[in-house]
């Protein structure tokens, strides 16, 4: 007889069928032959040991998983199990990604997820979402007559297939992303620009004036006109005699130059005149800067002077102790009631007016701090940069002295400047990539990463419209780059109370 079930082995072959009237029925399923004899309590059967052997092994498995469809759990697990890559991902697509997930969301979970797809994402990764939900039956909740209604009478129109959050994620407004061009607008040669990281040789006046100091001299680039005139130019004669630092005052009039040799001087940018001169350091002075009729300046000796100028005769200094090698940054907060000092020692005071010792001193860079910018839209908030062997950008809060965040840039920090346009900053770089990055504040997520200088990046200016910067470097090139968004004008409502308003 042939066997009913090919491939078996010998000890099924003796066993004959059963008629079809013969057979059981379980509800609606009919059970085979061999399933019928096992569960056949009449006669008993003789059987050899191999089909002994076989009942014992050959166990047949009568119930199956069926997942319960209806049920929101499984798909949800399933769409928890799979990776999001839009948390990791910085380009355009990003907002791309988002909003898909979202979609897919609403149409296969029904969760009617209607945020901007720019809003920050709500789904947690693997790691700690909750992959396998145990809950009852989901009962769809009824709508009342009135509000099925309106929704059909609100969407009776449309032939989308999507759903109505799916419709209004696709309608919501979307922020544009804003192209920064990799490459400079302008390049300038600057001959003799120094290659020296603790000098501050570029500086740019609200009136549109550009000071770059080669040298001896210092050179004047006009940003409406691009007209060059020499300012002035030191002696010659002795090789000490170089210009270390620069810095216009607020109205953008007066230059303050330091010296190689400890002097600094006052010129007036209008009639190329000598106004002052300053003789209170011993050595260099690598770092000056202006608050209104007060002059702070940094030597290599340690020491940091603030010059009251309002005294046209001869100026009194203040002296300040705080720093143990070279200060070559000094910062005014927009209030212009803190300074910051950055040196050689690794370390960043926080200065008032009021007293000749620092409120706070912060020693968790383990390089020069050089770079130093105030945050001009919260109060108190500053940023440092370390050097070579430090490569860090660290965040306080002056007020109270604590630190905030911190990060790693992979390169000497040699300058950073915060927008005045955008909750952005810019930062240059030197040993060991040379790069120029806008980063997004306060999250610090990298924006652009410009390269042009074959060298550190050593010098950083920012343009009086706030939209342009210009950094220098050691290959003795002056670059000009448009890194931040124009500055948003608001039109002023018309007023009735405006006596030049048409009277009615």
């Amino acid at each position: 007889m042939e066997n009913e079930y090919p491939g078996r082995g010998r000890a099924e072959a003796h066993v004959s069928p059963l008629q079809p009237s013969q057979r059981m029925a379980l509800g609606s399923l009919s059970i085979g032959t061999k399933v019928a004899q096992r569960l056949d309590f009449g006669t008993p059967r003789q059987s050899s040991p191999h089909s002994r052997a076989l009942q014992r092994t050959d166990v047949v498995a009568g119930d199956r998983f069926i997942p319960d469809r209806t049920s929101p759990g499984n798909w949800e697990a399933r769409f928890n199990l799979t990776p999001s890559r839009h948390e990791s991902d910085k380009d355009v697509n990003n907002d791309n990604s988002r909003l898909y997930c979202q979609i897919l969301r609403n149409e296969l979970l029904s969760s009617s997820t209607a945020a901007s797809p720019l809003a920050p994402s709500t789904t947690r990764s693997t790691a700690q979402a909750p992959v396998y939900t145990f809950s009852g039956s989901v009962t769809p909740r009824r709508k009342s007559p009135r509000r099925r209604h309106h929704i059909e009478a609100a969407y009776s129109h449309s032939r989308s297939p999507l759903s109505k959050a799916s419709q209004d994620l696709l309608l919501s407004p979307r922020k544009s992303h804003r192209h920064i061009p990799e490459a400079p607008y302008k390049v300038l040669d600057a001959p003799d620009l120094q290659d020296d990281f603790y000098l501050n040789l570029l500086d740019w006046s609200k009136t549109n004036l550009l000071s770059v100091a080669l040298g001896p001299s210092i050179y004047l680039w006009n940003g409406r006109t691009g007209h060059v005139s020499k300012l002035l130019e030191l002696a010659r004669h002795r090789a000490e005699h170089i210009v270390t630092a620069v810095s216009f005052n607020e109205d953008g009039d007066s230059l303050a130059v330091g010296t190689a040799t400890g002097a600094i001087e006052l010129w007036d940018v209008n009639t190329t005149k000598l106004l002052r001169r300053l003789t209170k350091h011993a050595t260099r002075v690598p770092s000056v800067a202006w608050n209104k009729n007060c002059l702070a300046s940094g030597s290599r000796d340690s020491s940091l002077l603030i010059h009251d100028l309002r005294q046209p005769d001869r100026a009194t200094a203040r002296v300040y102790e705080g720093h143990s090698q070279e200060v070559c940054g000094l910062k005014w907060s927009p209030d212009c009631n803190y300074l910051a000092s950055g040196g050689n020692d690794n370390a960043c005071n926080i200065w008032t007016l009021h007293s000749d010792k620092p409120t706070f001193t912060y020693r968790s860079h383990t390089a020069a701090v050089k770079a130093l910018a105030w945050s001009p839209y919260q109060h108190g908030v500053i940023a440092t940069g370390g050097g070579t062997a430090d490569q860090c950008i660290r965040f306080w809060n002056a007020l109270t002295g604590a630190e905030l965040s911190c990060v790693k840039t992979g390169s000497q920090v040699c300058n950073i400047l915060f927008s005045t346009t955008s909750n952005e900053l810019v930062s240059s770089h030197g040993y060991s990539q040379n790069y120029i990055r806008v980063w997004a504040f306060p999250h610090m997520r990298e924006l652009a990463r410009l390269s042009g200088h074959t060298t550190r990046v050593l010098y950083m200016a920012l343009s009086p419209d706030a939209e342009s910067i210009v950094t220098g470097a050691g290959d003795e090139t002056l670059r000009f780059w448009k890194v931040f968004e124009p500055r948003k004008t608001i039109k002023a409502a018309p007023s009735v109370v405006n006596s030049w308003s048409p009277i009615r």
